[in-house]
């Protein structure tokens, strides 16, 4: 799979993502990373890539010219294009469905926004979707881009030195991931839970899941209606907010 980052700042990547997992990754040419300066596509002599907006107002905006020449710029080097994606906090959230979406991409293009925003015709006509990392703002979409780059790269067959890794994270079922435990059994008086240690595989599967669906009712109850629950399950989340219900109210 292939990146293309469109940003201002290209010596800010690959940064975190040479490390860990993602650089054994990119090191093995499992996935490529370019970063392309936007400034290169700006017109001589000043190669100013942003301008006063029109009716005023506080900031700069970044200008249409250098930012479509650089994203056909990308379309035409590629052999297949995917689509490109725009950091924002008006985008759509990135979720782990959407990162699944993106990951059986050819090739992605990120555009890293700065100023005080992107000129809308860039969006209108140059972009195929925008993509937010949260309800909050940054002061550029290079951080936003990392993110994604990472969450996207690791489902990515072969990439996770263990498949199932990915498969058993947050949000892959719906719930939160369940607690983790590695030795020593005891430190200090801090014990690993005995399920654990039973070999009881049954009730090891059972134990997690319960304590998946535990952490989501009481940190993201909102994700419930989306989990698909047995009639057991559906049983234990109800005692689980009743729980909660009890606890706000005391």
């Amino acid at each position: 799979m292939r990146f293309d980052v469109l940003t201002i700042f290209p010596e800010m990547f690959p940064g975190p993502l040479a490390h860990g997992v993602i650089g054994k990754a990119l090191d093995r040419g499992l996935a490529e990373l370019h970063s392309h300066d936007v400034r290169e596509y700006a017109d001589p002599p000043h190669w100013q890539v942003d301008d006063e907006p029109f009716g005023g107002g506080a900031g700069m905006v970044f200008k249409p010219e250098p930012l479509v020449r650089a994203i056909e710029a990308v379309e035409a080097s590629v052999e297949t294009s995917g689509p490109v994606i725009f950091l924002s906090p008006q985008g759509e959230r990135l979720t782990h469905q959407l990162a699944k979406e993106l990951a059986v991409q050819p090739q992605l293009t990120m555009v890293c926004g700065r100023y005080e925003g992107v000129d809308q015709r860039v969006r209108d006509h140059a972009v195929d979707r925008e993509v937010s990392i949260g309800d909050y703002v940054l002061t550029g979409g290079e951080i936003p881009a990392m993110v994604l780059i990472e969450t996207v790269l690791r489902l990515v067959p072969t990439v996770l030195g263990d498949p199932t890794s990915a498969q058993l994270d947050s949000f892959v079922e719906g719930a939160l991931d369940h607690p983790h435990y590695t030795r020593p059994a005891q430190f200090r008086d801090w014990r690993v839970p005995e399920v654990l240690r039973s070999g009881d595989h049954g009730r090891i599967a059972e134990w997690r899941r319960e304590q998946a669906l535990r952490i989501t009712v009481d940190r993201r109850p909102d994700l419930l209606p989306d989990v698909e629950l047995s009639a057991s399950e559906t049983r234990f989340v109800e005692r689980c907010l009743a729980q909660k219900s009890d606890r706000e109210d005391a």
